[in-house]
This record gives structure tokens, C-alpha cells and sequence, in this order.
């Protein structure tokens, strides 16, 4: 590709670090740069970014890319979703520190709403449930402890916004006040019925509303970079959530098409079209010409993670490598199952007081059975959030779209396809959330006409078929079943 084709420039704010990443037109990768952050945490349980660091590293990537490339079509942004800035109004400086996604400042105010009764109508407007994870608790915490923050936010001096919304009004130097909705939605301030800021959301978080930025569809065009590094008036088009825009750069635009990130947890999206399932952890996918599409969300707590308790608190392997041919030297689990049950266990079983259990052990388990159980143990999750998802959705599950590091472990691949009984894809690439950005801002841009059209790209994929038979699927599936109901009782 000539130097002179088009490209995109891409931002993906995560929670680590500031990436800038340039794709072409087709969805290609052409050059990546990076600068990490710190992070700060003022009191146990609270985490806190520096934002104007945040804007300082944003600068730094797009400076490095523009002095490499040129012929952007557009900026696109994806970001680490719950997190939040509150900003003055005239210049975009922060206010305060960036509370992060991972902040537990809010759990008082979660425990009093949960009291009062309010669990219920959160969850039917939101799709999500009172937790600190999203924003809202943690703002209305935050301005019991600075009510001059709460003065201005009133006043109209001051406005909150996630990273998206931050960084968006930094670049086109205060001329975009917007955010989209897949940001919106994980705030507990937006009604995703609705698809708008819900005023008894905000009386119940005391947000006022003049505050919030106006929503967008993730494919709008948001204004125009206002950077001397970059070709004046250079469109921002294409904003999303990072797992959002993991989910879209996987293509995985038809319901029943999932998701699955592997790292030390997994996080798994289902598409589940365009109609709000009745159940679950429900969040927008992404909005295009005023229309959503819905995805139920899962995360698995322990899946490498798992792989490195045995590591580091056991010993029984040295490197992670090694458990891959532990697993493959004996022909099956011998009747072995773990449990990961470290911090409790989440769907479908919702049991936060079970605890990790080692099950089925015999005089003849070895090590390797141990090893094999705990890689299994992943692949036996993944299948309990998939199938409560399309419970949820009344959608069957499609193909699943993999990626994070685990996906280089051929045998936990294939083992999730045999339990799953699903085609599994593999990708090599590692930049699924600023690809997904990328491609639906080209969409906004009219690069592509449709979704559709972008569906029919090519990429490189390596598809794992399921090999072993519905019947030892279905019994060892059982057996897990059984294994985890030593632990909980039935949800």
C-alpha cells in the first residue's frame, strides 16, 4: 500500500495506556504506537487516572503518527468504557482526577440504593445492575466529597463525560459536547429503551442533566480535529466503547454471533439483535441511523487467572506454556474438574460465597489431570454464559469470534469448540477495539454503505471446528454441572 492510499486514524484510550493505530481503508493494520499511563489510587478500593496525562499521551500518539502517515479519511475513538471526566466547560481542563472503571468509591452508594428498593428499575431502564463498576454510584460519591464539583456541574460550568466525550471536546477544542451510545449505556444515567438520558436515572444519582453530553450513533461524524499534527478540518467519525468496538471489529454483526476476549477473565458479547432481551446484563452493541443493536454481556472472573494460580500458589508448572502439554498427555480429565470459584461464581449461578474446589479427585489423578481440569474449567464457563445468553436473547448461539492470548493454546481452542459444539475464530490480530472504531467510522465517513458491505471484507482467520462427539460433550458438560453444584446450590 502507496503512502499516498487513505487511512484511518484510530485512538484507543484503554486503561493501561493511550494507543494511536492506523488501518487502511479494508481494515488492515499499517502502523501502531503507544504510551502508557500510571495509575493512581488515593484510597484502597479507588483507582484514578490523571487526565490532562490522558490528553498529554492522546497528542503524543496522534504527533507520532501524523509525522509517519498522511490521508486520513477520518479519527476515530474507542475507550475504556465506564470510566469518567469532569471537565471545565470553556477550556476542557479536568476538574478532577479520571475515576476509574475499576473504582469501588460507589459501593456505599450502591449498597443504599439496593436498600431503598431501586434494583429493579435501574435494571429495566438500564439493562445493568447497581454496581460500582459503572459510573454513575462513583460520580454521586465523588460529588458528596467535592460539592464545589456539584456547584459547578448545577451551574453549567462544569460537565461529566467518559473518556470518549473528554477526549472528543479536547480535540476539536470545545466545539463537541457528544458522545455515542454504547457509552452512554454503561453510565446508569441512559435509558437504552429509550435511547436517551433518563431524568429519574439522574434524580436517583443526583446528576443534573445539563450536564450529560448529547448521544450519538456510534457512526456519526462528531466534528473536526482541531490538532496541529493532523490536516486541518479532518473528520472525527466512528466512537464505541471498547468492547463494543471489539465485538463490531470482529464482524460479528448478525445475532447470535459472539465475542470471546481470554485473558485472566473473559469477557464475552452476544449479539442479540434489535430488540432489548427481557433478561441478563443487557447493553447496546451499537446504534447506526437511529436503530439499536443489542448485546448481552458475561464475565468470567477466572480463566488464566487460573492457569497462574496453579503457577504461582501451587507450583505446578513454571510457565503457562506448560499446561497446554500437561493437558494433552492424558487422553481425558479422568474424572477431574476445578472449579474456579476464587471470588464466588457469576452466571448463570450467581453465588458470590462459593468458593474454588477441586472435584472428582482419585489415587489415580496425576498432575496433569489438575492441569487439564483448570483449562477445561474455562471452556465449561464459556459455555454457561453463552447458553444463558441465548436463553435471554431467544437466539441460537452462531459462531464465536476469539481472541486474547489464551487463543494461542491449541487445545483449550479446540476444547471450547467440543463443549460449545460452535465453530470457533481466530484472528492474529490483537487490535479488535481501534479496528472496530476504524471500520465504524469509515461507515459514517460512506466509505462503506452498510454494515452489510463491511461484513464482506476478507480477513485471515483460522476456524476450529467442533471434533468430538455430542455425546462425550454432553456427559463431561455434566459432569461440571455436577461439580459446581457440590459448591452452590441450583441457581
Amino acid at each position: 500500500m502507496s503512502e499516498s492510499s487513505p487511512k484511518v486514524l484510530a485512538i484507543d484510550q484503554s486503561t493501561s495506556a493511550t494507543k494511536a493505530v492506523v488501518f487502511d481503508i479494508q481494515g488492515g493494520l499499517i502502523d501502531r504506537y503507544s504510551v502508557e499511563h500510571r495509575p493512581i489510587y488515593p484510597k484502597p478500593g479507588w483507582v484514578e487516572h490523571d487526565a490532562e496525562e490522558l490528553w498529554r499521551n492522546t497528542q503524543s500518539v496522534i504527533r507520532s503518527a501524523a509525522e509517519k502517515h498522511r490521508d486520513f479519511i477520518c479519527l476515530s475513538i474507542t475507550n475504556q468504557r465506564e470510566t469518567f471526566v469532569i471537565f471545565d466547560r470553556a477550556t476542557g481542563r479536568p476538574l478532577h482526577h479520571a475515576v476509574v472503571w475499576q473504582c469501588r468509591r460507589g459501593d456505599e452508594v450502591c449498597a443504599r440504593l439496593i436498600r431503598n428498593g431501586h434494583a429493579d428499575l435501574v435494571s429495566e431502564k438500564t439493562g445493568l445492575k447497581i454496581d460500582s463498576y459503572f459510573s454513575a454510584p462513583k460520580l454521586a460519591a465523588l460529588l458528596r466529597e467535592n460539592p464545589d464539583l456539584r456547584s459547578k456541574l448545577q451551574s453549567g460550568d462544569a460537565l461529566f463525560g467518559t473518556i470518549d466525550t473528554y477526549l472528543l471536546y479536547r480535540l476539536t477544542h470545545c466545539k463537541t459536547f457528544a458522545t455515542d451510545s454504547t457509552n452512554a449505556s454503561r453510565t446508569l444515567l441512559f435509558n437504552i429503551n429509550t435511547l436517551t438520558w433518563d431524568q429519574e436515572l439522574c434524580d436517583l444519582f443526583e446528576m443534573p442533566l445539563r450536564a450529560l453530553a448529547e448521544v450519538r450513533d456510534s457512526a456519526s461524524r462528531f466534528g473536526f480535529c482541531d490538532n496541529p499534527s493532523l490536516p486541518a478540518k479532518l473528520p472525527i467519525a466512528g466512537v464505541m466503547g471498547d468492547s463494543q468496538a471489539a465485538l463490531f471489529g470482529h464482524r460479528c454483526f448478525k445475532p447470535g454471533q459472539a465475542k470471546v476476549t481470554i485473558g485472566s477473565g473473559s469477557s464475552i458479547l452476544f449479539n442479540a439483535g434489535p430488540r432489548v432481551p427481557t433478561s441478563g446484563i443487557r447493553t447496546i452493541g451499537w446504534t447506526h441511523n437511529g436503530v439499536a443493536t443489542y448485546c448481552l454481556e458475561g464475565i468470567i472472573s477466572y480463566s488464566g487467572a487460573t492457569i497462574t494460580w496453579l503457577r504461582d500458589q501451587l507450583g505446578l508448572i513454571h510457565s503457562a506454556d506448560e499446561a497446554e502439554a500437561a493437558a494433552a498427555a492424558v487422553p481425558n480429565n479422568g474424572g477431574v474438574y476445578l472449579v474456579p470459584a476464587f471470588t464466588g461464581l457469576s452466571a448463570p449461578y450467581w453465588s458470590p460465597v462459593a468458593r474454588a474446589a477441586i472435584v472428582g479427585l482419585t489415587a489415580s489423578s496425576t498432575r496433569n489431570h489438575v492441569l487439564r481440569a483448570a483449562l477445561e474449567s474455562i471452556a465449561y464457563q464459556i459455555r454457561d454464559v453463552l447458553a444463558i445468553m441465548s436463553a435471554d436473547a431467544h437466539v441460537a448461539i452462531g459462531s464465536i469470534q476469539a481472541d486474547g492470548g489464551a487463543t494461542r493454546n491449541n487445545f483449550l481452542m479446540q476444547f471450547i469448540a467440543d463443549i460449545t459444539g460452535t465453530d470457533i475464530l481466530l484472528s492474529n490480530s490483537a487490535d479488535f477495539s481501534p479496528l472496530g472504531a476504524a471500520l465504524v467510522g469509515l461507515l459514517g465517513m460512506g466509505a462503506y454503505a452498510s454494515i452489510e458491505q463491511l461484513a464482506e471484507l476478507r480477513t485471515k482467520e483460522h476456524i476450529v471446528t467442533p471434533q468430538m462427539s455430542c455425546a462425550i460433550a454432553a456427559a463431561l458438560y455434566q459432569g461440571w454441572k455436577d461439580a459446581v453444584h457440590k459448591i452452590v446450590a441450583e441457581p
